[in-house]
């Protein structure tokens, strides 16, 4: 009884399009972190330094079991050294991404606020410097705007060897090219390239992005009564976390429609544990891949595509 209440608790938030988000300062501005990433809090401890690190890197330390990484905001955000900043060594934010930890030291917490994705906003062209970018988004709390982080982004920076790697698709050998139409939801600018470039590597050549998971429904929701439906898109590639609408919610809307709940749903995001892959499956997700794994990724993109035209020579019988 006990599993079925856990599951139950976990099913009602699912698909929901809301998002909690932490928020926090450093050098006294408002930032955001989906609470999802977030494993701890910590008041801060001592770090040993890591030579030849990233500047904004101040080394490593060993709570418990696992060496963690340090990584300093003030440092990365502004450039200034730590030591010019006051309050800047308060606490750590101990995150979970990716299937790795790190400590990303903050000033101060400013609570948690629960919002619809709707409410965060993309920055425009202005604001977020193309690829520069460390924002994926403007949350709206309360009376106040909050920024939230690219936290994936900005450890791909520091450390790149954690991030997508071409390698693990020329590691697959000799491809052919193939037109399979592919659709993707990303919101970072980095990860949307290292994407494209990758499965390109791969040979799909029909590739189409969409910047949020709202952007996405509505394609997919203007082409759903046309006869080439199944020419324009055969599989779904999925974010989690995207301003207007997240990948759960645009799972669930695929997968409840008649016409478009035969195309597979690939759910690829940081944030796949235990209880993502739960909520994933409860919204229909045919797969779900944690980043980078994009090697993995192109071997069950095969297998789906492969699948899903036998399934339409059949006719999608059940």
């Amino acid at each position: 009884m006990a599993k079925k209440n856990e599951k139950e608790g976990i099913l009602l938030e699912t698909g929901t399009n809301e998002i909690e988000i932490m928020k926090f300062r450093v050098a006294g501005e408002l930032y955001g972190i989906n609470v999802a990433k977030v494993k701890e809090i910590m008041m801060s401890e001592h770090v040993k330094p890591m030579p030849h690190a990233h500047p904004a890197v101040e080394g490593f330390f060993k709570p418990r079991e696992s060496l963690i990484t340090v990584i300093n905001l003030a440092k990365y955000l502004t450039g200034r050294e730590p030591d010019h900043l006051e309050n800047s060594r308060d606490l750590f934010i101990i995150t979970n991404f990716n299937k790795m930890m790190v400590a990303f030291r903050v000033d101060s917490i400013e609570g948690i606020s629960r919002i619809s994705w709707r409410n965060i906003s993309k920055p425009d062209k202005t604001l977020e410097n193309g690829d520069d970018s460390v924002a994926t988004g403007i949350a709206q709390c309360e009376d106040e705007l909050v920024t939230i982080l690219d936290f994936e982004k900005i450890v791909a920076e520091i450390a790149p060897e954690t991030s997508i790697k071409i390698s693990e698709v020329e590691e697959l050998g000799p491809r052919e090219n193939d037109s399979a139409p592919i659709v993707i939801a990303e919101d970072s600018v980095l990860l949307q390239q290292m994407v494209r470039s990758a499965l390109e590597k791969a040979g799909y050549t029909e590739i189409t992005m969409f910047n949020n998971g709202q952007e996405c429904w509505n394609y997919l929701n203007g082409i759903k009564g046309n006869a080439d439906l199944y020419d324009r898109v055969n599989v779904v590639i999925t974010d989690l976390e995207m301003p207007m609408m997240d990948g759960h919610r645009l799972t669930r809307l695929i997968k409840s429609d008649k016409q478009l709940r035969n195309i597979p749903v690939v759910i690829f995001s940081s944030l796949i544990n235990e209880q993502m892959f739960l909520k994933g499956k409860e919204v229909g997700a045919d797969e779900q891949l944690s980043k980078p794994e994009i090697g993995h990724l192109v071997q069950v993109l095969d297998e789906l595509v492969r699948r899903f035209r036998e399934n339409r020579k059949e006719g999608f019988q059940s």
